[in-house]
């Protein structure tokens, strides 16, 4: 069963909700980061990110960061730009981009459930991004930001959805790419507690790191709370919470800084050990099996070549598993794609001009565009309690953070 809490959410006024709304901290480049907040001091970019806030070229250790953090957030209530609700409830939150919709929930799901795995996973985390992140998390004393969790589809669960629909939400807004953000409050929740109950697990689709930070958060919390009983908010993590046929994944691809000492001619031809290669006008791989790749400015499409012995495990069969298994670690010398300096990931809808203008400015030396990591490959694999590569999936539309913030 799936364990999901109502709470009494922080949220912004109707009127500011657009302006507050920002990207998760981790989708954005320094640079944005710190136009948007001198453009929009409203932008909870200054709670999440609040490094930029800091003269560029300072060095702000990170306790004076989080601390300014936690100000920041105090000053957006003390000047009536958040607010407390009064009791706990649900939020029904829809995301519409073009023809794409996706329409979930925002509840508190059971660190408890993490922990045993009814909240499945499917990627390793970073212990240095989890300390950054749990830190920020004590200091401000709240989750900031949604986690993505999936579930199998529910007849009942969607036919709650489309009722709550019918209300008058209490956010509607459009922002950067035209995506319109629309949230419901759900004051009456058991209903909906109840069909959850009857969800076998839930997948983490995004945000591995910040339910690992909540997790560390709880342990620390509940090791100095003599009195703790298992019902505080911090055992609970703020989740938006969708169906996985809805969810959109597009590709995350991979920029190398350098061959690895190998000439374009060598490298090419180590990849033709495993790969049938040839030029090609597409930069975007027309299915499952094909890889292309930007190398001195010319686009190549790459056809694995090696015939399994037997079936590959739903993992050994993803083309990002490929891509590493044959080139990046054999050929490039990259082991572990976490911590590799010398690659980047590169995801989004303008991900292949990006690609193109590391190669073509000489950022990178070669580039990979990949075929978007399927979402019945994600439950398969955290079905298995395996773990994909890192960077495997991006979803998209992102989730707001801002919006609505569970205090812990």
């Amino acid at each position: 069963m799936a364990t999901i809490k109502p709470f009494r959410a922080l949220r912004p006024v109707p009127e500011k909700a657009e302006r507050v709304s920002s990207a998760p901290y981790d989708v954005v480049q320094a640079a944005e980061v710190r136009r948007t907040i001198s453009e929009n001091p409203l932008s909870f970019l200054r709670i999440t990110r609040t490094e930029a806030e800091f003269e560029n070229g300072d060095q702000p250790l990170p306790d004076q960061v989080f601390e300014r953090s936690r100000e920041n957030l105090q000053q957006f209530i003390n000047h009536g730009v958040f607010f407390s609700e009064n009791e706990d409830a649900l939020y029904v939150y829809r995301l519409k981009d073009g023809d794409h919709q996706q329409t979930g929930i925002v509840a508190c799901c059971s660190l408890d459930e993490y922990e045993s795995g009814l909240i499945k996973k499917h990627e390793k985390t970073r212990p240095d991004k989890v300390k950054d992140r749990t830190d920020h998390l004590l200091a401000v004393r709240a989750q900031t930001g949604l986690i993505l969790l999936a579930f199998r589809g529910s007849d009942k669960i969607r036919q709650l959805i489309d009722r709550a629909v019918q209300q008058q939400p209490i956010y509607d807004f459009c922002c950067e790419g035209d995506v319109q953000h629309t949230f419901w409050r759900i004051d009456d929740t058991r209903e909906w507690v109840d069909a959850f109950e009857s969800i076998p697990s839930l997948y983490i689709a995004d945000g591995h790191h910040r339910v690992e930070s909540a997790e560390v958060a709880r342990n620390a919390l509940r090791a100095a709370n003599p009195s703790h009983d298992g019902s505080e908010e911090y055992n609970y993590v703020l989740a938006g919470v969708f169906p996985a046929e809805e969810l959109r994944i597009l590709a995350y691809n991979r920029a190398i800084t350098e061959l690895n000492r190998l000439s374009e001619e060598d490298f090419l031809s180590r990849v033709a050990e495993n790969f049938i290669i040839s030029e090609t006008a597409d930069a975007v791989p027309s299915g499952r099996g094909q890889i292309c790749m930007y190398l001195a400015g010319k686009w190549y499409s790459l056809r694995f070549a090696v015939n399994f012995v037997q079936a590959p495990d739903p993992v050994d069969r993803l083309d990002v598993t490929i891509l590493h298994d044959y080139i990046l670690k054999p050929i490039l010398g990259i082991d572990d794609e976490r911590t590799d300096e010398r690659l980047s990931f590169v995801g989004g809808k303008d991900a292949v001009r990006r690609l193109e203008q590391l190669v073509d400015q000489g950022t990178s030396r070669v580039a990979f565009s990949l075929f978007p990591t399927s979402m019945n490959d994600l439950l398969s694999v955290s079905d298995m309690n395996e773990i994909m590569p890192p960077k495997s999936t991006w979803f998209d539309p992102k989730l707001k953070d801002g919006i609505l913030i569970h205090l812990i």
